[in-house]
C-alpha cells in the first residue's frame, strides 16, 4: 500500500469519527439509535486507522497536509510519520476493542444514560486523540490538546450526580490545565528561537539553545507531559478519575490517554533534542523508577478493582520511562545500539500496556457490569459465573505480571538486557545508575505479580462473598469479542516478539539514525536477543511450546493413572467445623497486611477495631475492624500547596476594591512601566 492511500484511508478515518460524533447529537433523544450510531462508527474508523497506520509505518516515510480549517498563519498541519503512526496504532486497535465492546456494555444503561452525548464525547476523544499523534505545528498540537482534555473530562464526570465524578472531574481538569500552561510555555520558548510553530523546524533545536534554556525547555516539557502520563507526583487525578469513569471510557483513558503524555515525551526527547544533557537522562530514569514502584505499593493496598488498575498504570508508565530514561543517558554518552535498545523497549511497553491495560479495565468493566460494585470484598467465585470474562482478566494479569511468554515479559525482558548492559558500557558513577535501576524494576515487577495474585484470586476464586456475586452472570457475546480481541494481540505480541520488533525500524532511524530489529533477532527469527555480543537471548515461542507440552504430559499422566485409581469425594477439611463459607476465606486487607506493615514508612497506615460483647468481654459478638492508609502526597504535598494558593488569592482580594479610580491607577502604573521598559530596551 502506497503513502497516497494511507493518507486517503486517515482522512477517511476522521470523517467516520466526525460521523459518529453527529449522529450521536442527532439521535440524542434515542438511546438505541445513539448507543449504536456512536459507537459502532469507531469500530469502523478504528479499522480504517488501523490500516492507514500500518501502511504509514511499512512505507517508513512521512506525509505532510494541511486541514482545511486552519488560517494562513495557524494552519492545521498533520504529519503521518513513523512515531506518530505507531502511536495511532495502537490507538486504533483499542478503539476497535472498546467501541464493539461498547454495543453491549451499554445496553442496559439506555434508559438512565444519555448515550448521546456519551456518543459525542466519546467520538470527539477519538478524533482529537488521532489529531495529537498528527499534529505536526505546536498551535495545532496545543488545539487537539486541549479539545482532548475536554472530551475527557466530561466523560470522567459523566456520572455528574455523584460527588465522586464531579470531583474527580474538576481535579482532571485542573492538572491537565497545569500541565498545559508548562508546554506552551516551553512550545514559545522554542518558537521564538526557531522563528516559527513548525515541529519540522524544531528537529535538534534544543541542543542549539543555552545549557539553561536547554534545562528550562526540558522540564517545562517533561513536568506538562508528565502531569497527563500520571507520573509521581503528578498522578494524584488518575486514581481517582479512572474508577469514576464508565468502564469503557476507563479503558481508553488508561491504555492511550495517558500515553499521549509518552507521545509528547517521545517527540521532545528524541526529535527535537539531539544528545540531551546527562542529567536529563538521569531525572528522567529516576523519576521512572520512582513511579514504578510507588504506583505498585499504591495498588496492593487498593481494594476497588479499578482504583487498583489505575495505580497499575500509573505503575507501567514509570516502566516505560525508564526505558526513555536510559535511552537518553545512552544517547548522552554515545552508545547509539543501546540508546536504541532502550527507546524500543519504552516504546513496545507502550503498546503493551494499551492492550492488557485496556483488557483488564473490560474485564472489571464486566464484572461491575454483572455484580454492581468495584469492591473485590463483595466479589468470590465469580469464575464460576463469568468463565470466559476470568479467563480473558487471568490473561491480563499474566500480561501485566511480566510474566512469559506473554507481552508484557517481552518489553520487560528488553528494559532488563538495556539496563545490563549500561552498567559494563559506561563509566564513572553513571554506570551505577544502571544495577540500581534494575533491581528496582525487579522488585516492582515481583511486587506486581503479588498485587494481580490478589486481584484475581479475590474476586475469581473461592466462594462468593454477596449475593450479588451469587447470582452473576456472563458478558454478553460482544463484550466478549472485545476482551478476547485484546487477550489475543497480548498473547500474539508476545509470541511474536521477535518478527513484530521490524515495526521499530523506521522509529529508531528517525529518532537515532539506526535500524536495530536484525540485530534484536536471533535463531532464524525465532528468538529475541538484547543486541549486544554478550546480552541475553530469549524464545516466547519456545517457553511456550514447553508449558503447552508440559501441560499435555501432565494432562496425560493424570488420565491415565486416575482410570486406575478408585475415586473418593468428601468435604474439603475445614479444621472440624460443619462447613467452609465465604467467612472463612482470605481477604483482600488480609493478603495485603504483611506488605502495609513491610512498608508502612510510606502507607502511615491507621485501623480501628471495635468489638461488641454479649455477656463478658472474653465472648464478643461482633468485631468491626477498619484499616486506611494515608494519602501521602494529597495529605503532604497538595494540601499545602492548595492552603499556600487560597491564602494568597485571599490576601490579593483587596487588589479587586471594585472601586474605578484604584482600577485606572493600575492601569496608569502599568503604562508608565511599560513605557519605562521600552525606554532602556
Amino acid at each position: 500500500m502506497n503513502l497516497p492511500v494511507a493518507v486517503a484511508l486517515f482522512r477517511l478515518g476522521l470523517v467516520v469519527y466526525l460521523a459518529g460524533a453527529a449522529a450521536a447529537l442527532l439521535a440524542w433523544r434515542r438511546p438505541r439509535a445513539a448507543r449504536l450510531a456512536a459507537f459502532g462508527a469507531p469500530v469502523l474508523g478504528g479499522l480504517v486507522q488501523l490500516a492507514a497506520s500500518a501502511a504509514a509505518l511499512s512505507r517508513a516515510s512521512a506525509a505532510v497536509w494541511t486541514l482545511p480549517w486552519g488560517t494562513a498563519l495557524f494552519p492545521w498541519t498533520v504529519r503521518l510519520d513513523p512515531l506518530s503512526s505507531y502511536f495511532n496504532l495502537a490507538l486504533a486497535f483499542l478503539t476497535v476493542a472498546v467501541s464493539l465492546y461498547s454495543l453491549d456494555y451499554l445496553r442496559d444503561m439506555e434508559e438512565n444514560w444519555n448515550l448521546g452525548a456519551l456518543g459525542f464525547f466519546y467520538n470527539l476523544l477519538l478524533l482529537s486523540l488521532t489529531l495529537v499523534f498528527t499534529a505536526a505545528n505546536a498551535f495545532f498540537f496545543l488545539i487537539a490538546w486541549e479539545v482532548m482534555a475536554l472530551a475527557a473530562f466530561c466523560l470522567v464526570a459523566f456520572e455528574h450526580q455523584k460527588e465522586e465524578a464531579r470531583s474527580a472531574g474538576v481535579l482532571f481538569l485542573i492538572m491537565s490545565h497545569a500541565g498545559t500552561g508548562m508546554l506552551l510555555a516551553a512550545f514559545l520558548m522554542l518558537a521564538t528561537a526557531a522563528g516559527n510553530l513548525n515541529f519540522a523546524s524544531f528537529h535538534r533545536l534544543a541542543s542549539r539553545l543555552s545549557p539553561v534554556e536547554q534545562g528550562v525547555v526540558f522540564l517545562l516539557f517533561f513536568l506538562g507531559f508528565g502531569v497527563k502520563a500520571g507520573v509521581v507526583p503528578l498522578h494524584i487525578w488518575l486514581p481517582d478519575a479512572h474508577p469514576v469513569a464508565p468502564s469503557n471510557i476507563s479503558a481508553l483513558m488508561s491504555g492511550i490517554v495517558i500515553k499521549t503524555g509518552i507521545y509528547g515525551m517521545a517527540r521532545v526527547f528524541f526529535d527535537f533534542y539531539g544528545a540531551p544533557p546527562l542529567w536529563a537522562g538521569t531525572l528522567v530514569l529516576a523519576a521512572g523508577v520512582v513511579t514504578a514502584l510507588v504506583g505498585v505499593l499504591y495498588a496492593l493496598m487498593e481494594h476497588d478493582l479499578k482504583r487498583l488498575l489505575a495505580y497499575h498504570s500509573i505503575e507501567n508508565i514509570g516502566i516505560i520511562l525508564i526505558g526513555f530514561g536510559a535511552a537518553l543517558l545512552f544517547r548522552a554518552l554515545g552508545h547509539a545500539n543501546l540508546a536504541a535498545l532502550a527507546l524500543v523497549a519504552g516504546l513496545y511497553h507502550t503498546l503493551n500496556h494499551a492492550m492488557f491495560k485496556g483488557l483488564l479495565f473490560l474485564g472489571a468493566g464486566s464484572v461491575l457490569h454483572s455484580t454492581g460494585t468495584r469492591n473485590m470484598e463483595q466479589m468470590g467465585g465469580l469464575i464460576r459465573r463469568m468463565p470466559a470474562t476470568a479467563l480473558f482478566f487471568l490473561i491480563g494479569a499474566v500480561a501485566i505480571s511480566g510474566l512469559p511468554p506473554l507481552n508484557g515479559f517481552v518489553s520487560e525482558w528488553l528494559t532488563y538486557q538495556a539496563l545490563l548492559a549500561g552498567f559494563g558500557t559506561t563509566e564513572s558513577l553513571t554506570r551505577l545508575v544502571f544495577p540500581i535501576a534494575g533491581s528496582l524494576l525487579a522488585l516492582t515487577a515481583a511486587l506486581a505479580a503479588a498485587c494481580f495474585v490478589k486481584a484475581f484470586a479475590i474476586p475469581f476464586l473461592a466462594l462468593p462473598r454477596s449475593d450479588a456475586a451469587r447470582s452473576a452472570e456472563e458478558a454478553p457475546l460482544a463484550m466478549q469479542a472485545a476482551m478476547g480481541i485484546l487477550a489475543a494481540a497480548c498473547i500474539a505480541l508476545g509470541l511474536g516478539a521477535s518478527w513484530f520488533v521490524k515495526v521499530f525500524d523506521p522509529i529508531t532511524e528517525q529518532a537515532l539514525g539506526i535500524r536495530i530489529s536484525a540485530s534484536l533477532q536471533a535463531g532464524r527469527g525465532f528468538a529475541l536477543s538484547a543486541g549486544a555480543p554478550h546480552s541475553g537471548t530469549v524464545s516466547t515461542a519456545g517457553i511456550a511450546l514447553f508449558l503447552v507440552s508440559l501441560g499435555a504430559a501432565a494432562a496425560y499422566l493424570v488420565s491415565r493413572f486416575a482410570r486406575s485409581q478408585r475415586r473418593s469425594t468428601g468435604p474439603v477439611w475445614d479444621c472440624g467445623l460443619p462447613g467452609l463459607t465465604a467467612e472463612n476465606e482470605y481477604t483482600a486487607t488480609a493478603f495485603s497486611k504483611p506488605l502495609r506493615m513491610i512498608f508502612s514508612v510510606l502507607y502511615r497506615p491507621r485501623r480501628e477495631i471495635q468489638a461488641e460483647y454479649e455477656v463478658s468481654p472474653y465472648y464478643p459478638k461482633a468485631i468491626r475492624f477498619e484499616s486506611e492508609i494515608e494519602p501521602t502526597f494529597e495529605k503532604h504535598v497538595y494540601g499545602p500547596l492548595k492552603d499556600w494558593i487560597l491564602g494568597v488569592a485571599k490576601r490579593m482580594r483587596a487588589i479587586q476594591a471594585g472601586s474605578v479610580h484604584a482600577y485606572l491607577a493600575y492601569i496608569f502604573v502599568t503604562l508608565i512601566l511599560l513605557l519605562l521598559f521600552e525606554v532602556r530596551g
